[in-house]
């Protein structure tokens, strides 16, 4: 499974990616995950992704990057806050493979 995690770049966003990833592990999940700013995000939604997810803290760039989203056929969501935190790994996961295609 592929997911774009639209993030800052900082280490909260990789924290965040951290526990996805070793939560999809524990579950038998192949998963790659690719951070990207907004502006990559633009150029690099396309079919090949499975799923993009929009960090809390972008949240006011969320209908703007859906938008992209839906023309590429990608399903796109906001991370839930409780779910972007070290130990929102389970919760993360949960929420990614609800999108999945």
């Amino acid at each position: 499974m592929k997911v774009l995690f639209v993030c800052s770049l900082g280490m909260s966003s990789q924290i965040a990616v951290d526990a996805l990833l070793k939560e999809a592990k524990k579950n038998g999940v192949d998963m790659e995950v690719k951070a990207v700013s907004t502006q990559e995000f633009e150029e690099e939604v396309t079919g090949d992704w499975d799923v993009a997810m929009v960090a809390p803290q972008i949240r006011h760039r969320f209908s703007y990057l859906q938008e992209f989203a839906i023309k590429a056929g990608v399903p796109c969501a906001l991370i839930e806050p409780m779910g972007y935190s070290p130990l929102g790994g389970p919760r993360l996961l949960k929420q990614v493979l609800g999108l999945k295609k």
